[in-house]
């Protein structure tokens, strides 16, 4: 019987309430996962899931808590309007989602907001105000408690390192698991991951890998073609998009970590990684008209039989956002079934399986098989407990 079997038929035992998320930062990412739960909630089907199921947890089953913001736009707005507020440009496919009565919360600035963006036009780039006074942490693990929050979903732009690391720490005094979708390290940073595991929390990081994206494409090519005794010599991803996150990543100094993060997910594809010199990973320019579309293109140099030359383009076109909700609902749903067994700490598997940057990087098919495993392990278990 596979993994995903013996999860079936203990789901029916368990107990369904709902996971109620807090998400920090109200952008296009937010704007598709709270679209899509109302979506997924209304039209009943599995399109689109890589996991309709996870220990009896459907994607109907995760609710809105609360939510923190630095546009003043959006601060103080019910969630359900605020993810349609500028600059958001995200594809809208849910116009009237629910959000169960969640507001949004002014959250702290620290490094969240990129310098430069002050020289773009509003309707670009977050309007934050001139307040001289910001929450305190505890403000924000109060309205966490409060609001009964289970899971926190960071969403903060790339670069966020002291804005990220305020909200790990706001969830280990509010009790709460994390979902660390960008590329500053928690989950793969040996001092926070033994704080959430001492908090006996679960954390999944960092660094959300699309549901089907430039990095699991390239990953994948890279794979495949040592696999089949192909050598890779030299190769490239370049990446263009019209999206907040294209803009706030002009500024060179916020792409340490993912670029790291990125090249890291590809490079440790092959038995003997590619120096720095001959693999270069990481966004290219900001496009205003493309929105929320990212366009990226994959070039790998390789060697086959008798050492003759072979080269490989791929462009890929696809919706930013909805590429990362499709993952971030699963590990979501993997975060609130590890707190509800008493796991704290890194999910080993569950952060290779869905992130670029986890604490042990797999292949792509071992993880898969980790993460099934792994649910239908935490499955029996709840099931007995419940």
């Amino acid at each position: 019987m596979t993994a995903r079997n013996r999860q079936d038929k203990l789901a029916a035992k368990m107990i369904k309430p709902p996971i109620r998320i807090a998400i920090v930062g109200v952008g296009n990412c937010a704007s598709t996962l709270v679209q899509g739960l109302s979506w997924y909630r209304r039209h009943q089907t599995q399109v689109g899931l890589m996991h309709p199921d996870i220990g009896g947890l459907s994607v109907a089953d995760i609710e809105i808590a609360c939510a923190f913001e630095v546009d003043t736009r959006k601060i103080g707005t019910p969630v359900a309007k605020a993810i349609f507020a500028p600059p958001n440009n995200a594809r809208i496919f849910c116009p009237d989602p629910d959000d169960h009565g969640a507001m949004v919360h002014a959250g702290p600035r620290f490094d969240g907001v990129a310098a430069h963006l002050e020289h773009f036009p509003a309707e670009r780039r977050a309007v934050t105000s001139d307040r001289e006074s910001e929450p305190r942490i505890a403000d924000v693990v109060g309205i966490l408690r409060q609001s009964k929050a289970d899971v926190l979903v960071n969403y903060l732009p790339v670069g966020s390192q002291k804005a990220t690391e305020f909200y790990a720490l706001a969830c280990l005094e509010a009790g709460v698991a994390m979902v660390n979708c960008i590329p500053v390290f928690i989950a793969s940073d040996p001092i926070w991951a033994g704080k959430f595991t001492s908090a006996g929390l679960p954390i999944i990081g960092d660094d959300v890998k699309s549901q089907f994206g430039a990095t699991i494409i390239h990953r994948q090519l890279m794979a495949l073609a040592e696999a089949r005794g192909i050598t890779v010599s030299s190769s490239y991803q370049l990446n263009v998009g019209g999206n907040t996150d294209f803009l706030n990543m002009l500024e060179r100094s916020r792409l340490g970590s993912k670029k790291t993060s990125k090249t890291e997910a590809v490079n440790s594809q092959l038995h003997t990684p590619l120096d720095a010199g001959h693999i270069h990973i990481g966004p290219s320019d900001y496009i205003p008209f493309l929105n929320d579309q990212k366009v990226c293109y994959i070039r790998i140099n390789a060697h086959g039989f008798g050492g003759l030359p072979m080269e490989v383009d791929v462009k890929l076109a696809v919706e930013d956002s909805p590429n990362s909700a499709g993952v971030v609902v699963d590990a979501i749903r993997c975060a609130w079934l590890a707190l509800k067994v008493g796991v704290g700490g890194p999910l080993t598997s569950v952060c290779a399986a869905l992130m670029k940057h986890p604490p042990q990087q797999f292949a792509d098919t071992d993880a898969a098989a980790a993460m099934d495993e792994w649910i239908a392990a935490k499955t029996l278990l709840a099931s007995q407990h419940r």
